[in-house]
């Protein structure tokens, strides 16, 4: 994208200030929007993935199924649209690191992964509500602004009623937080998100990624199969149950978003971090994996 740098201004309206981060599918920007005069975040698609219609399709999903919630622990979609041949996104723009950031720095105390996962689900909770499966839950997806998390990034989120743009025998999302159903190729639901916040707990608690085997097909295959690594000593039992809970292979016996919401709200502060501007974990079509045999 060499024609992006301060002070291009895409559609007439948004003049780029400061490149902020990349990631599998796109650039994202710190912008002005002259005709409200407010700073926003553009997301911006790399040119490549904008011939393959599947992706683009997936772009305008994101920016669909995102304007349709409304919550403080989600980021505001606030305009799509195209400038040129490049396709992009308008969102609020949250001034913090990303939870990968956050966790680059080490392990966070039970009391903040009480805050933030509690935060997490009663977005995800009104995700759900709407009929919406956000399928990528993972740090690179969240921003942490002050002592809020804020959920980002549907680009592969589904209606739970919606066909997949996936091709026969793949499967979307991050290998390190797949559900079980998704790495087997099964229909997702709700409990794959729940799913995905009992890693994200569990990374925060240890800052490893509990399932962790070294490739792609090897970590899937984990999710599968293999129980997570022990938890720190120092975590809460009610905070140990609910991501245990979580973490079940099978959804059905998974809790929802909105109870784990209300077992977990008490108040902490996060502390602040450095915020990573590459996202090394990105979402791909990964094949589907089979159960070996014990």
């Amino acid at each position: 994208m060499q024609r992006l740098h301060p002070g291009v201004v895409l559609a007439g309206r948004y003049r780029m200030v400061r490149h902020v981060a990349s990631g599998g599918m796109g650039q994202v920007w710190e912008a002005v929007d002259e005709t409200l005069e407010r700073t926003v975040a553009l997301k911006i698609m790399h040119p490549h993935t904008q011939d393959e219609f599947a992706l683009v399709e997936r772009f305008r999903d994101e920016a669909r199924f995102a304007a349709q919630l409304s919550h403080p622990n989600t980021v505001t979609i606030h305009d799509f649209g195209e400038d040129d041949g490049l396709v992009f996104l308008v969102m609020e723009y949250v001034d913090g690191p990303t939870l990968g950031g956050v966790l680059a720095a080490g392990p966070l105390p039970p009391a903040d992964v009480r805050r933030l996962l509690g935060q997490l689900a009663s977005a995800l909770s009104v995700a759900h509500d709407a009929g919406i499966i956000h399928r990528d839950i993972k740090p690179a997806n969240i921003l942490v602004n002050g002592d809020q998390a804020q959920l980002m990034d549907f680009g592969i989120a589904r209606s739970i009623d919606a066909e997949a743009r996936t091709l026969t025998g793949q499967v979307l999302g991050t290998a390190h937080y797949l559900s079980p159903e998704q790495a087997l190729g099964h229909t997702v639901g709700p409990p794959t998100d729940v799913y995905g916040l009992g890693v994200l707990a569990h990374e925060m608690l240890t800052a490893q990624k509990p399932f962790d085997k070294g490739t792609p097909i090897a970590t899937a295959l984990a999710h599968v199969q293999d129980d997570p690594p022990a938890l720190p000593d120092d975590t809460p039992s009610d905070l140990r149950e609910v991501i245990l809970a979580c973490l079940a292979k099978e959804p059905d016996e998974r809790p929802d978003a909105a109870l784990i919401a209300q077992m977990l709200s008490e108040p902490v502060a996060v502390p602040p971090a450095i915020a990573p501007v590459v996202d090394d974990d990105a979402t791909v079509a990964l094949p589907v994996v089979s159960r070996a045999p014990r």
